[in-house]
């Protein structure tokens, strides 16, 4: 297992300068990143990763939106080889009919990312956690669902934000779950209160070992009042001190 930081975090710093953002991240320590909106920015991209010595073993990008070719070629280009569709939205997640519907969908995904060499994945927020179908979380419902292939990153806090135990959920998901979205804070929906990890409310030692097919834990924030990049810093070095062996 390894560690690797969703850029998303870094979205206003990207904007302005993404080779120099790109560059601090490894300074930080980072050896992988996980992109987003990586066909728009995939040329740039990739020669900052490629400057900076970086690899992006997964990346986010709206498969049921856009066009999967072309996701999936701008992936291949990337070294990218786990595309994880990183939001569906919660309306979509109230039926068994509109789940059966979005895992059909991400099949039929998976099967044309095949193709490419590439794997496709899932990301919930909290309302996949919030909606009960048929006696289990709507998310659970929806793994049983998809294809052997298709894996699932458990965004750990916003499971906890939907008012269940990350621990519990992931270990019921078992190895469909490849990665998880590592953060903390006080597991309520104000992401500018997000912490570092080891901060907040969540158990992050506790729902890693958990995980026991984890191939990345990538490190996130949706937002943060203070320093970004102290903040990833701070969270990078938690994990580190509290993982022996484990690679950034």
């Amino acid at each position: 297992m390894s560690y690797s930081l969703q850029l998303y975090t870094l979205r206003d710093a990207i904007a302005e300068d993404l080779p120099g953002t790109i560059r601090k991240v490894a300074d930080i320590g980072f050896a992988q990143v996980e992109p987003y909106n990586f066909v728009a920015t995939a040329k740039e991209l990739g020669a900052a990763l490629k400057e900076s010595g970086l690899t992006a073993p997964s990346g986010h990008a709206p498969l049921l939106g856009q066009d999967q070719d072309e996701i999936f070629a701008a992936a291949r280009e990337l070294g990218i080889s786990t595309v994880i569709d990183p939001f569906i939205p919660a309306e979509l997640w109230q039926s068994a009919e509109d789940i059966r519907e979005t895992a059909a969908r991400l099949n039929a995904a998976a099967k044309k990312g095949a193709r490419y060499g590439i794997r496709v994945g899932y990301h919930n927020h909290q309302w996949e956690l919030e909606s009960i179908i048929e006696g289990r979380t709507a998310l659970e419902f929806f793994a049983d669902l998809l294809d052997p292939g298709l894996v699932l990153e458990v965004d750990t806090y916003w499971v906890a934000v939907g008012g269940q135990d990350p621990v519990e959920i992931i270990t019921k998901l078992g190895d469909r779950v490849k990665f998880i979205h590592i953060k903390d804070g006080p597991l309520t929906t104000d992401t500018k209160a997000q912490q570092p990890a080891g901060q907040g409310k969540l158990p992050v030692l506790d729902v890693i070992a958990a995980a026991t097919s984890l191939e990345v834990g990538v490190v996130e924030f949706d937002d943060y009042a203070g320093d970004i990049f102290e903040g990833i810093n701070e969270s990078l070095s938690f994990l580190t001190a509290t993982g022996e062996g484990i690679k950034a």
